[in-house]
């Protein structure tokens, strides 16, 4: 699947939108990708998690499990996970901090993928990294649909994006001039107000 035969499966679910949105690393954007509507067509999801795995699978790296974090990862990982037939749970956030809970373990050394919908700086990939390897995984590759950062995102291992861009960002005190005085959105799921 091409760059943008992707980026129009996120046109088509009005999943790729314009404007001004906070993002909830706390930077602002004109660009927004709500994977949530364009993972929640099941055809869609497959499509694109298939393109995914199969580009996974030419990287030649061997996992036995992939573990996401809440929220927007857990579509997005079960359906990598189902593609290339091996577990797949997710990390919560438990005050503040990314944890296992529903009876979720990670076998010690089991080689872990972890999986998001959309990198921006690569911040709750490490968090969700670092969890993993707290409890005996060993994260030998990172993915994610979209890696927004067009490559600049470092999650401290491997990251293959079923599709990079580039999608400016800009902290709250270097928000153009165009964009001050455009109320800013949080689509999120973390439900910040903006």
């Amino acid at each position: 699947m091409d760059r943008e035969t992707v980026l129009q499966e996120f046109r088509d679910a009005g999943a790729l939108l314009e404007g001004h949105f906070k993002l909830s690393s706390g930077l602002h954007s004109t660009v927004y990708l709500q994977c949530a509507r364009v993972l929640m067509d099941p055809k869609r999801a497959d499509r694109l998690c298939k393109a995914f795995a199969d580009k996974f699978r030419a990287t030649g790296v061997d996992v036995d499990m992939v573990v996401s974090p809440a929220m927007g990862g857990v579509i997005v990982g079960y359906e990598v996970a189902r593609q290339l037939g091996v577990p797949g749970i997710f990390t919560e956030r438990v005050d503040g901090s990314f944890a296992l809970r529903r009876g979720f373990e990670i076998p010690a050394g089991a080689r872990v993928l972890m999986m998001e919908d959309v990198v921006t700086t690569g911040l709750s990939s490490r968090e969700c990294i670092e969890t993993i390897e707290s409890l005996g995984g060993k994260v030998v590759a990172a993915g994610c649909l979209v890696n927004r950062s067009g490559g600049k995102a470092d999650v401290g291992v491997p990251l293959t994006a079923l599709v990079e861009i580039e999608a400016p960002t800009f902290s709250e005190e270097n928000i153009p001039a165009h964009l001050k005085d455009v109320p800013a959105v949080k689509p999120g799921s973390r439900g910040l107000k903006a």
